[in-house]
């Protein structure tokens, strides 16, 4: 019988793209912040581009968790990635991008990739995290807060990929905590764990950390940083704490995958080039003004 996780896994690609796409475009209408403020969050929900994005930010999220329940996480958060793909074409159509040729042959490296790893994955159930892993969530979380604090001063393509790198890192803390949260038996057990409230905690740092990193210029280098910085820890903790599988004589397959879509990601946070500008401080008002126009 088939998973019903690659169902989920190939919605969640497509779910993912869209939003990527929808948060740049707010964040491009939105005053650049050089803090680690909250508030940013709140001036983008402001925008109805945001709003819809978020909304299929979630979806997809939804999406990977489902996904969560049998898939492996090197599998799961490597796909991830693949939004970009997905981001990059509505871009080009809808935007009018123009994507360097190397953006566009890392794009198919990372399609290849994530092909092998389809290949190589193996569905199976999680095992729990004990109390350790507990607390290390909860370490690596105020770890993560502390260092954007510090790189929100960046600016530029260094803040985009050092920014969209720690939100990369609290993102891949959610998915560890997600894989075995959905294999909970009940709803009154999940409601009751403490992993749901870690996943929420480290999804939000993520979203803000990410919000701040597309403001900086490029998309398809923040969201590359993040998923570049988010696909090897939780692929090493799946793999030694989690139960994630490989198919029996696939790990060459599986290593071959990863790190091609490992290079790739980290290739277009080099190669990508900024799709958006900011208004300057003069025109801050004009910038905000046309922040709530339909995309």
């Amino acid at each position: 019988m088939v998973s019903s996780g690659w169902c989920f896994l190939a919605a969640m690609i497509i779910a993912y793209g869209i939003a990527n796409l929808l948060q740049s475009v707010a964040a491009a209408r939105t005053t650049v912040h050089h803090t680690f403020d909250p508030g940013l969050l709140l001036r983008l929900a402001g925008h109805r581009t945001y709003l819809v994005g978020l909304g299929c930010q979630v979806g997809g999220f939804v999406l990977a968790f489902l996904a969560r329940r049998d898939l492996p996480l090197f599998l799961v958060q490597a796909s991830v990635a693949a939004g970009l793909g997905v981001t990059a074409i509505l871009g080009v159509i809808v935007l009018k991008w123009r994507l360097p040729v190397a953006e566009v042959v890392l794009l198919a490296l990372l399609f290849a990739g994530i092909s092998a790893l389809v290949l190589a994955a193996r569905p199976a159930p999680s095992r729990q995290l004990g109390p350790a892993g507990l607390v290390a969530l909860l370490v690596v979380l105020v770890a993560i807060a502390v260092a954007g604090f510090f790189a929100v001063r960046l600016h530029g393509a260094p803040g985009s990929v050092a920014l969209g790198s720690l939100a990369g890192l609290a993102f891949s803390a959610a998915a560890v905590a997600a894989r075995p949260l959905a294999s909970t038996p009940s709803a009154e057990v999940f409601v009751r764990n403490p992993l749901l409230y870690l996943l929420v905690a480290h999804s939000i740092v993520g979203q803000l950390l990410l919000g701040l990193a597309m403001q900086r210029g490029s998309t398809t280098a923040a969201v590359a940083a993040m998923d570049a910085a988010g696909a090897l820890p939780a692929a090493i903790v799946g793999l030694l704490l989690l139960n994630d599988k490989i198919w029996p004589g696939r790990e060459w397959l599986a290593g071959v995958g990863f790190l091609v879509t490992l290079g790739a990601v980290i290739g277009l946070t080099r190669y990508a080039e900024p799709q958006h500008h900011h208004a300057a401080a003069p025109d801050r008002g004009r910038a905000m003004a046309g922040a709530g126009q339909p995309l």
